[in-house]
């Protein structure tokens, strides 16, 4: 490098100069100032669009037409001329909610739904805790046999659980009237409906256990061997044990499997359906069933769109605390 070189560059910068004590930083050239977006970018983006299209057209079509349809007043002559219903605004919601009738299903929706939620988990987590100290064939077998339990359609399982309540041949009978005298011979289950709900209970709960047990044995899975033993070394009992170490690592799981079965058993329409022979009483209708009487039976579509919007707005709440959780877990992974 030449003196004129070294005259056209001028001084040199001191360290008092230069930004945090000496270093020189090189300007960035113009027009780099935001990172170039990749080419495959959008491609994820793009791969999902066919199935946010189909989700849209299966749901959001109906949701938007149930709104609509519970401010007005369709009746048949409507469905069956194709007028157009008049709107009648919060009329329907207001003669929903002031109705005993409602509230009265809406109560019992709850209390079978509570019912059902506490039984599963209860059982599913006990036949997790289980499948942790069984060997590995017997694992294999049970989770086998879950599976196929889980697998099996709604209508199979609907005919043989009437075939167990049966009053006549039921399986259920013959075995209690071994230990109870033949006076349970004949026992029609659904003629009380506590005890008719009880046989959907069942059904409802031998459907929802190998979901809520694979599950909830995949997470046990997680727990660290180390801290178990650790626990174990340290004099902590069983219950110790499953308290505090077992149930912190589960606890995130065990509440989304909860809120999933919360929504599930609200929403229970089939099994009711099908073991009362496609004509449910009215002491057997829950919400869904009661929102198909009003619309199918007493022919008031608006009357029936109305009731179940009521519904989906009683589980929104549900599934939002739902979202949230997930959110939660995918935070801490």
């Amino acid at each position: 490098m030449t003196a004129a070189d070294t005259k056209a560059a001028g001084p040199p910068l001191s360290a008092a100069d230069t930004p945090e004590g000496g270093t020189v930083h090189k300007s960035r050239p113009a027009g780099t100032g935001r990172p170039k977006r990749k080419k495959g970018a959008l491609l994820p983006y793009l791969l999902i669009l066919p199935a946010i299209v189909a989700l849209a057209a299966v749901y959001a079509y109906p949701l938007v037409k149930t709104v609509i349809m519970s401010f007005q007043d369709m009746g048949r002559r409507e469905l069956w001329t194709g007028e157009s219903p008049p709107w009648v605004g919060f009329d329907q919601f207001t003669n929903i909610l002031g109705d005993a009738e409602f509230w009265h299903v809406t109560l019992r929706t709850v209390v079978f739904m509570a019912v059902c939620v506490v039984a599963t988990m209860a059982i599913g987590l006990l036949v997790s805790l289980l499948m942790m100290r069984l060997s590995t064939w017997v694992r294999l077998t049970l989770t086998t046999a879950l599976i196929a339990a889980w697998s099996m359609p709604l209508l199979v399982a609907s005919s043989i659980f009437r075939w167990l309540a049966d009053s006549d041949y039921g399986l259920v009978n013959t075995i209690i009237a071994k230990f109870a005298g033949d006076d349970w011979l004949g026992h029609n289950w659904f003629l009380d409906p506590l005890q008719g709900f009880a046989v959907i209970a069942a059904l409802v709960i031998w459907g929802a256990i190998p979901f809520v047990v694979i599950t909830l044995y995949a997470a046990l899975t997680q727990v660290p061997g180390e801290l178990t033993e650790a626990a174990q070394l340290d004099g902590a009992s069983a219950f110790g044990v499953f308290r505090f170490v077992t149930w912190p690592v589960i606890k995130p799981v065990f509440i989304m499997v909860t809120t999933l079965s919360v929504i599930w058993d609200f929403n229970v329409f089939g099994q009711i359906w099908l073991l009362r022979g496609n004509k449910p009483e009215p002491d057997y209708e829950t919400l869904g069933l009661y929102s198909f009487s009003k619309a199918f039976t007493s022919t008031s579509f608006s009357q029936g769109t109305a009731i179940a919007l009521v519904t989906v707005l009683m589980l929104s709440g549900v599934a939002v605390y739902y979202l949230r959780q997930l959110m939660k877990t995918g935070e801490v992974e």
